[in-house]
């Protein structure tokens, strides 16, 4: 292909970039903004001026966004991004929940730094890439503009488990990136391209032997696997989780992983192996490792965090069934985990008092009734139980788990079904741990709190939606269903 027709190929594809172009130009807006404002008497509301523009910019960014639904599918700038619905779906849940934090700064009034607001934007960029991404090149590019971004993020609270937190996100960033790296060099050595779509890719590739694309395959996964915080690559989470603001691990515990299962599912839709008893492992020790390790924490942001782990191998299982049901259930999974760890991280901030513990919760069921009936309704989803749409995500995983293994028998998936089932009960044990010191522990001493109004009003809005969304399923199946 000569130079012209390089060119002109690019210039066909930025129309169909605009979302992202427009998260660039903004990103760009806030750090000369931030710039300028330090240097006008509007210097006390540099903060404050970034978070309205922020927001706007990001609002613009999701219409735009919601402007792609009925393009074209097609690849871009020579088969780096490939723009498709599943895209777009997984765009717009990354700037619902981008505008979601950004109302959790401002009805909890968290302090953050002026830098906050551009690194935010810039980390929303990279994930809107990696939702596209299907070249090795574009995956690594992505992944990393979202991971330097995230461990900034992780290092603005105060304190020394902030600093802990970001100094470990950064060195097992690190290895897994390099892991990554690593795998996708051997992928490239194996077939001479990084074009995951590519017939010469998955048929040099094929030649190999299982086992050695088996190997490969999950040293490439390594990035993506970090992002969902599966394990062995989630031990930054807890640390990260304890030490960073709450709004930023709201943040960082749900948009990457709802961008980093899209990229999973293309990636194991790419490599001609099976994966199926490798994710299922994975999936296994997930949910054994987070919800064990739950049981033993009085710290709220801990654990939601080894939840976290939890959650992500229940959504797992949806891929680990490797049918379109399972992806479907998947999708539906991470949308709803998304959110209910947002309503989740928010009612952590306006319940507790002072540090985040299961005892700052005691006696606050009758100071602050509403709050804590929605806290509870929360911590039933996470369960996944009825009447909630957690349940429904639970049932639907699991449904495409049974219909696998009948069509295909095998004890390793019988064994991830009936554990997987054991241990949603065992959830019952450290999720109810919360309804119990709201409602059946005194204060230590008599602090009555006033209620926020406006955050009270966004957790009760996530809160009806999520049961909603248990009653009405079909409001949102019917739009994954199109993906």
């Amino acid at each position: 292909m000569q130079l012209k027709e390089h060119l002109l190929h690019i210039i066909e594809s930025l129309p169909r970039v605009v979302p992202e172009t427009w998260l660039a130009f903004a990103f760009l807006l806030l750090v000369t903004a931030e710039l300028v404002l330090k240097l006008t008497r509007w210097s006390q509301q540099t903060s404050a001026i970034l978070w309205f523009s922020a927001f706007g910019l990001s609002l613009a960014g999701q219409l735009l966004v919601v402007l792609q639904w009925n393009a074209p599918e097609g690849y871009l700038f020579h088969h780096l991004l490939y723009l498709d619905t599943k895209a777009v779906f997984f765009k717009g849940l990354v700037l619902i929940t981008t505008l979601f934090v950004l109302l959790h700064i401002r009805v909890t009034h968290a302090q953050l730094p002026p830098e906050f607001y551009a690194i935010l934007l810039a980390i929303v960029l990279g994930l809107c890439f990696m939702t596209m991404a299907v070249n090795g090149l574009s995956l690594y590019l992505s992944i990393e503009l979202v991971s330097i971004g995230s461990y900034l993020l992780a290092s603005l609270g105060k304190g020394k488990f902030a600093a802990e937190g970001g100094i470990k996100y950064l060195l097992f960033g690190a290895l897994s990136s390099g892991i990554m790296l690593y795998g996708l060099s051997f992928l490239y050595g194996m077939t001479g391209s990084l074009d995951l779509t590519s017939e010469v890719f998955a048929n040099h590739l094929a030649q190999n032997h299982p086992v050695i694309i088996l190997i490969v395959g999950f040293l490439t996964l390594g990035g993506v696997l970090f992002k969902l915080s599966l394990v062995p690559f989630h031990v930054w989470a807890p640390d990260v989780y304890e030490g960073a603001p709450t709004p930023i691990v709201a943040f960082l515990s749900t948009a990457p992983k709802a961008a980093a299962l899209l990229l999973l599912m293309r990636l194991l839709s790419a490599l001609p192996a099976d994966f199926q008893q490798l994710m299922a492992i994975l999936a296994l020790s997930s949910i054994l490792l987070g919800n064990l390790s739950a049981l033993w924490q009085n710290d709220l942001k801990r654990l939601l965090a080894y939840s976290g782990i939890a959650q992500a191998g229940f959504a797992l299982v949806g891929v680990v069934a490797f049918n379109q049901a399972g992806f479907e259930s998947a999708t539906f999974y991470i949308v709803i985990y998304v959110l209910t760890n947002l309503a989740a991280f928010l009612l952590v901030d306006l319940v507790s008092s002072g540090r985040p513990t299961l005892l700052s919760l005691s006696g606050k069921g009758a100071q602050l009734p509403v709050l804590a009936v929605c806290f509870v309704i929360i911590m039933v989803a996470l369960v996944g139980l009825p009447p909630t749409a957690g349940f429904t995500s639970k049932l639907l995983v699991f449904s495409a788990l049974w219909e696998a293994n009948t069509t295909a028998p095998s004890s390793l998936l019988t064994t991830l079904l009936v554990v997987g089932l054991l241990n949603a009960v065992i959830s019952l044990v450290y999720y109810f741990k919360i309804p119990f010191y709201l409602f059946f522990k005194e204060a230590p001493e008599a602090n009555h709190e006033t209620p926020k109004p406006a955050g009270t009003a966004l957790v009760v809005a996530l809160t009806v939606l999520i049961v909603a969304l248990f009653l009405k399923t079909d409001w949102l199946m019917l739009w994954i269903k199109q993906l």
